[in-house]
């Protein structure tokens, strides 16, 4: 229900043209990963977005149906009802088809991100239509936006269930509009398509049992690797915010990121060293190499076993029950707003999910994340992805439910809320509310929040070596907390102040 409600309400991040992961824990102990990732179309090339000479062809693997991978949304939604839900699929999409049907009022955020996707959306005559009132005015704050078509399509969907998005009316319009703007998915892509159940990547954390995403998303591992690092050093005697706390868990980023440029991607396609990179033993090497009051520069750091620009504009949410049950699940098209390019007649954006492939090695992606050759374009493939839905349980019983949206930086936030409640005691909301900082290996820089660092500290750490460079905001996170009582548990949820639709 929720999944598709944001399909609606929130066209810039939820959707029914991407793809994305959910993670499970059910009250009798089992942990499972649902991985609905988009793919690689059969007819991509690794290098279909290079021109002649071997360069990468700018915007063409962000913008326009070319830029889009096979969407797997709808078929993860229907997955997991099927499985795990106790209500019928027409129950749950019929709020999203009546949000289609009668409108909802746009926010004043909404507006601005409409309004700075416009260049974008006028590039295709199907956007256009959706996303303009007559005459290409821009929709403004408290403006009522209908999407009919939208409502047909997910029609569609309540009816036939997921082959009423990857067969029949709505795939032959993907497979019309494909054809007609230079796009490679057909109806076969689309028929053949199919979610993968995977074991999720499971790590400890002072005595939690941390359970997340396993690859094709490079989440869960290098939460769990960078958290590994942490354990080592005895955060809470500083306290939060210490600048040598902070240069601990940067440097645990710098070489987690750094791994993640040469062994992740899909690993139905290339062997990814899971069990390696979460290996506390491997943590402790690292560990061993940071010094103490000096920034290990980027040029030095390799992967540490031998020998990235991805959007931002994901969602995710956070369900958890009485009974024990839990589910973490984000889902994306990308950048915001996908590749701008919608499907005339089924109302809907696509993703541009093809650029969080290695286009190029060496080359940064959309979130200036460095990928190689593991991570190289094929078809069928599923790209890599910094989503890190997680679950943490405390004796085995549901703690937390945590996730966020915003591309490379999903894995330190993410981390940084665990760290906060477990290593500094907060609770959920003031754990989602303070500051947050990310290091990515490359660029070397650590990227801090424009509200978040005292100037004492950001002095001590441009005295170890670091570039520090300031960003608006970082994640949108949706986390609930559980709390056990004498009698049953009590939840607390907790939204991001940072973000809204």
């Amino acid at each position: 229900a929720i999944g598709f409600a944001l399909a609606v309400v929130h066209p810039a991040a939820g959707n029914i043209g991407g793809g994305g992961f959910a993670v499970i824990h059910l009250a009798n102990g089992e942990n499972v990963a649902l991985d609905f990732r988009e793919k690689a179309p059969l007819k991509a090339t690794k290098n279909m977005f290079l021109d002649k000479q071997g360069n990468v062809v700018p915007k063409l693997s962000e913008d326009g149906y070319l830029a889009a991978g096979v969407p797997g949304t709808v078929a993860g939604m229907e997955a997991m009802l099927k499985k795990y839900g106790t209500k019928k699929l027409s129950q749950l999409i019929d709020p999203a088809i009546k949000l289609a049907e009668n409108g909802y009022a746009i926010s004043q955020r909404q507006a601005e991100t409409l309004k700075e996707a416009r260049e974008r959306f006028l590039k295709y005559s199907s956007s256009k239509k959706y996303f303009f009132k007559k005459g290409h005015l821009d929709y403004q704050e408290g403006d009522l936006f209908v999407q009919k078509d939208l409502a047909k399509t997910l029609n569609q969907i309540k009816t036939l269930g997921a082959k009423g998005f990857y067969q029949g009316q709505v795939a032959d319009l993907i497979e019309k509009d494909m054809q007609k703007n230079g796009g490679i998915i057909t109806k076969e892509d689309l028929a053949s398509y199919n979610v993968k159940w995977r074991k999720p990547v499971i790590g400890s954390y002072r005595g939690y049992k941390i359970i997340s995403m396993s690859p094709p998303s490079s989440g869960g591992t290098h939460l769990i690797q960078i958290l590994n690092v942490m354990e080592n050093a005895d955060l809470s005697a500083l306290g939060y915010g210490a600048s040598k706390n902070i240069h601990i868990a940067a440097e645990a980023m710098r070489q987690a990121y750094a791994d993640r440029s040469v062994y992740m991607g899909d690993a139905d396609f290339v062997s990814v060293p899971v069990d390696k990179l979460i290996n506390k033993a491997y943590a402790k090497k690292i560990f061993d190499t940071i010094q103490p009051d000096t920034v290990t520069p980027s040029s030095q750091i390799k992967p540490g076993m031998g020998q990235l620009h991805e959007g931002s504009n994901t969602t995710h949410y956070s369900v958890a029950d009485r009974w024990g049950n839990a589910v973490s699940v984000t889902y994306t098209i990308n950048a915001s707003y996908g590749s701008a390019a919608s499907i005339d007649g089924a109302g809907f954006l696509l993703n541009n999910e093809m650029d969080d492939f290695s286009i190029k090695p060496g080359n940064p992606n959309l979130y200036g994340l460095v990928g190689g050759d593991a991570n190289a374009i094929e078809a069928n493939k599923r790209p890599l992805s910094s989503m890190s839905p997680t679950i943490v349980l405390k004796n085995n019983k549901v703690f937390l439910v945590v996730g966020s949206p915003g591309g490379s930086r999903i894995i330190t936030t993410v981390l940084q809320v665990i760290s906060n409640v477990i290593d500094y005691n907060m609770n959920i909301s003031e754990a989602v509310s303070a500051p947050r900082f990310h290091m990515q290996w490359l660029p070397d820089e650590l990227r801090i929040e424009k509200f978040g660092m005292p100037a004492d500290v950001k002095d001590n750490l441009t005295k170890m070596g670091y570039q520090i460079v300031t960003k608006p905001v970082m994640g949108d996170v949706n986390a609930i907390q559980v709390l056990p009582k004498t009698k049953g548990s009590v939840f607390y949820g907790a939204t991001d102040p940072r973000k809204e639709f």
